[in-house]
């Protein structure tokens, strides 16, 4: 069983990794750098001297976008290592798993660890006042954990109960609040902070989905060549 897991994870999360990294290139990355225009005054977007621009494609650099894939990888790894985890739990339920089934298993981990933190803490471009740090960890953790125990009570529980108790852990972090600033300050305009982070989500969709895909193929090869 170690050997399927881990062996689906390792495929699964490098290609995913590859691929996320590439959109990020290609999409995040451009809004990235130039929200540090405006954190650094090189662009400003109020007063007389008002000036913007398009986010464009810098171009690859080697050193940096090199490391980037690799970072990325590596992370994916991680992530599909807890994806194929939990498929491999659902499968010894008698859940079964295959590419199409592996889709909505990514999409489930891609709501607890991204979507359900964003909701209310979204993703910040450079030089946006934030809290405290420490708080907004343990607030994002707490979020990622109550969101995929909820997930799990409303898909495997057996009842009512399970589904309501799952919806209640889901919206519990949300009604308790995420730790915000008391005021909103920052030099990068709010049109650019809100392409950043509906792009940075919509790569992480497109990521997570891939990755059960292609964890969903891996395991299945792995039981019909075993």
């Amino acid at each position: 069983m170690f050997q399927k897991i881990a062996t689906s994870a390792l495929l699964a999360g490098f290609c995913a990794g590859l691929i996320a990294a590439a959109l990020q290139l290609l999409f995040v990355q451009p809004v990235l750098l130039h929200a540090e225009l405006y954190e650094s005054g090189q662009l400003v977007h109020f007063g007389d001297d008002a000036v913007g621009g398009t986010p464009v494609w810098p171009g690859l650099d080697l050193v940096r976008d090199g490391l980037s894939l690799l970072f990325s990888a590596l992370i994916y790894v991680g992530y599909a290592l807890l994806l194929v985890t939990a498929m491999a739990i659902g499968h010894e339920k008698g859940v079964e798993v295959d590419p199409g089934r592996g889709v909505l298993w990514g999409i489930a981990g891609f709501v607890a660890l991204h979507f359900a933190p964003a909701f209310s803490l979204p993703p910040e471009v450079p030089g946006v006042a934030a809290a405290d740090i420490t708080a907004r960890q343990i607030w994002w953790w707490s979020t990622v954990i109550a969101t995929a125990a909820g997930i799990a009570l409303a898909v495997f529980g057996r009842g009512w109960p399970m589904v309501v108790i799952g919806a209640i852990l889901i919206l519990a972090p949300h009604l308790w609040g995420a730790p915000h600033t008391d005021g909103f300050a920052g030099p990068v305009p709010p049109e650019l902070a809100a392409l950043f982070a509906s792009r940075a989500l919509g790569v992480g969709l497109a990521a997570w989905a891939l990755m059960g895909l292609f964890a969903g193929y891996a395991w299945q090869k792995d039981l019909s060549s075993g």
